[in-house]
């Protein structure tokens, strides 16, 4: 099964882990998701941050 990352650095996707680890986000299950990343972390990022001011 291929693994598809974000590149932060070049803003382009890789299938594999190309880059750096410190420089992408994955793995994802396609590329079209990958491309996605910034929106996706976005997403889990204000998720979290709702569920931790819940527990507050």
């Amino acid at each position: 099964m291929t693994e598809w990352f974000y590149n932060r650095r070049t803003g382009e996707v890789e299938e594999g882990a190309v880059s750096l680890g410190s420089e992408r986000d994955g793995p994802f299950a396609s590329g079209e998701e990958a491309a996605r990343a910034p929106q996706i972390i976005a997403e889990r990022a204000r998720k979290w941050a709702e569920e931790d001011a819940q527990r507050d």
